[in-house]
Formats: structure tokens, sequence, C-alpha cells
């Protein structure tokens, strides 16, 4: 072994003269320890929520729809056709959409009505995964069914299997008279569970049963895409309509849910800037611990250089003293962070249920629960970051050790 870490070693494990060294070094390593702990469980939480908006979101809304911005899209097919050659276009699907009111006894909710086929979405989408107790395979058209958000079920308090009116709004073309709406008794065949406030005002129908309900034959409100790359879905559905027909109009999940992936990646950047600060504090804490080691450890560092010891080797034992005290502040960081990081979610629920309320709200949040997913990438970046920072702050306390004159110091003595 080295004999600067053998004597930088010896220098932590030897007996200290002042209380204050062992302080400040302890404080010191907990410092960094609880830094680089805060960092890893932070940045694995937003590494959760990006994991759940890929898998809650991206993976359940369309990327993208094409529509016409009045009426009804007729010539929907021919549309289909020609997305489904675009080679960076990976599915193309017709669905309609309406707005109307779902009616459970004294109980109204307002509801965003989708109409899809059933058969496609189970193909092209995981939305059919987020129906409770595997509702998806009895949902067929022509039954008078209808798969609820848990939110709106919830604030209706409707169950699975219940009975619930549909209230639909019926225009009146060249009329200036308001027309009752047309009501619809549907049967609850599913819960749609997205943990989030995606399921709080949806209602899903076969398409074909929304076609009939809203008089429009064949036509549909639009064509859903998934395209290759979610993160240039814009650019790729942008193209596409445009090849179509200048009619067509299009949105993306950009629109949508894209302040979600972009406040992510902000945050995200944010918490390596605060790494880097809350690191370096911590490790600067180290230049303090080796300041007053040095002044501790005059009287053998005379010795040392007596015994023929040079300033490289008296320099390099204390730089290992220093990045010594930050290698175990970080173990210790990482280790903490890693376990709390791994449990984070079952620690909040904990939280949650012994405050008796949510801390991410359904109604505001994509998600009612604070994910966590560990990447060992982040923990390296920090852990490096952390280990080049004590080796940085650990320069000048031994390069100040190096300056001491041996025989002032034993003639004190």
């Amino acid at each position: 072994m080295n004999l600067s870490l053998i004597t930088a070693i010896k220098f932590r494990k030897g007996r200290r003269k002042s209380g204050m060294v062992s302080l400040i070094s302890i404080i010191s390593t907990l410092s960094i320890a609880i830094g680089i702990a805060a960092l890893i469980i932070g940045l694995s939480a937003m590494n959760g929520f990006e994991r759940e908006l890929h898998n809650r979101v991206l993976s359940v809304v369309p990327h993208g729809q094409l529509y016409l911005d009045s009426g009804n899209l007729e010539n929907w097919r021919h549309v289909q056709q020609e997305l489904t050659e675009n080679k960076n276009i990976v599915s193309a699907v017709p669905f309609v959409s309406f707005t109307g009111l779902i009616e459970n006894g004294s109980k109204l909710g307002a509801v965003e009505v989708q109409g899809l086929d059933p058969e496609q979405e189970q193909q092209i989408s995981a939305l059919p995964n987020y129906v409770l107790n595997h509702k998806w395979q009895e949902f067929k058209a022509d039954n008078q069914q209808v798969i609820i958000g848990s939110g709106l079920a919830k604030s209706l308090a409707v169950k699975e299997g219940a009975w619930v009116s549909l209230l639909i709004p019926v225009s009146a073309s060249g009329s200036t008279q308001l027309k009752p709406p047309k009501r619809v008794r549907l049967q609850v065949i599913g819960i749609l569970d997205l943990s989030g406030s995606l399921s709080n005002n949806v209602a899903l129908l076969p398409l074909v049963d929304a076609q009939k309900l809203l008089n429009i034959g064949d036509s549909v409100t639009g064509i859903m895409i998934n395209v290759n790359d979610v993160y240039r879905a814009n650019q790729i559905i942008g193209q596409a309509a445009l090849s179509l027909d200048d009619t067509l109009s299009f949105n993306s999940w950009e629109n949508s849910f894209g302040f979600m992936y972009r406040d992510i990646q902000m945050i995200r950047q944010i918490m390596y800037l605060a790494m880097i600060v809350v690191i370096g504090v911590a490790c600067f804490n180290i230049v303090s611990t080796l300041v007053i080691a040095v002044k501790d450890k005059q009287r053998d560092i005379a010795i040392l250089k007596t015994l023929g010891a040079t300033n490289r080797l008296i320099k390099h034992i204390f730089i290992w003293y220093g990045v010594i005290s930050g290698l175990i502040g970080s173990l210790i960081g990482v280790i903490l962070g890693v376990i709390l990081s791994w449990q984070l979610s079952n620690i909040m629920g904990g939280l949650e249920s012994l405050m008796g309320h949510k801390i991410l709200n359904s109604n505001i949040y994509f998600i009612d629960f604070l994910p966590s997913e560990i990447h060992f990438f982040d923990v390296a970046i920090v852990f490096i970051t952390a280990m080049l920072l004590s080796l940085i702050a650990s320069y000048y306390p031994a390069k100040r050790a190096c300056k001491i004159e041996p025989a002032r110091i034993l003639n004190s003595f």
C-alpha cells in the first residue's frame, strides 16, 4: 500500500490534541453524506416522474391527432391508409370525441367521451392495461357499455356494473331554440385507473356506439396517431397533415402534456446545479478539517521531515486525508440515498397515511403517488463529483502542510 495513504489512515485514527478536529471531521463527513443522499433521492424521483410520463401518459394518450376544424371526417379511411404508409407513423386509428354529462342519481359529472375501437386499441395502446379487473376483454359494441375514469367514478359514487345516464347535447341547426339533451342508459363495464388527473373526467365508448349516439353514420371526429419518435411528434404529424390535405388540423401530445416533460428536464438540470453547490459546500468543510488537522499534527509532520520525508510525501498524506473523508461521506450518502430511493414510494405512502392526506393531489398532477427509479449513471455522476470536489478541497491544506519548518516546530515543544 502507498506510504502516503498508510500515513493518512494512521493520522485519521490517531489521538487528536484538539477535539474540534474530530467534530469538524464528523460534520463534514455527514454533510457530504446527507447532500449526496438528498441528490440521489431527488434525481431518482425525477427519473420516476419521467417513467410514469411515458407509462401513464405517452403509452395511453395518442401522440397526435388529425381532424377538421369544423365537422366530422368522412373520408377517414383514405386518410388512415395514407398515414399508415408513412414510415415514421406506427399506427393511425379513427376516434369519435364529444363532451357530455354522466348522471348517477342526484350526482352529475362533466365528461370527455372518447369513442374507440376496442380491438384496435388493445393492439396499439397500453390503455386497456389500466382498466381494472381486465374488463377491457368484455368491452364490446352494441351492449350499452361504458368505461369511466376512477376519479369520475369516485365523485359519482359509481361502481363496476352500475347503470348511469349519459346526457349528450343536441345541436339545433338553423334554430335558436334549445333542445333537451339526449339521454342514454349505459352500464359501467369497467373503471379506468391511471392514478392521476387523466382519470378524472374521461369516459370510453366503443367507436360504433359513439357514432350511433351522435348520428354521424360512418364519419369520425379524427384520426389518432402514434409515431416512432415521441419527441418529434409535432414535426412528423405536421408534415403528414400538410402532405394529405390543407384543411386538416393537427395537434400532438407536446401541446397538451409537453409542459410536464419540459418541467421534469428543467428540474433535473436544477438538481445537477444544486448537486455541485451542496456537495461543494459540504466538501469545503474538508478544508476546515484539514487546516485544523495540519495544526494538530505539526509535531508529527516535523518529525517526518526530519526523518527525510519530502514535501511531495507530506502533501500526498494530507490529500489522502481529505479524500478519505470525502470517500467515507460519499459511500454513506450513496448507500443511504439508494436505500431511501428504492423505498421512496412506500415511505411517502406511509407519510400520507400518517398525515391523512395526499401529497400529490390527483386533481392537479397526472399521478397521485411519488414515483422513484434509480439510475446508476446518476449515482456514479454524484459520487465522482463528490470525490473530485473532495480532492480539490484537500489541495490547499495539503500544500500548507509542506511549508511547516521542522526546526521551529520541534524547538517549540
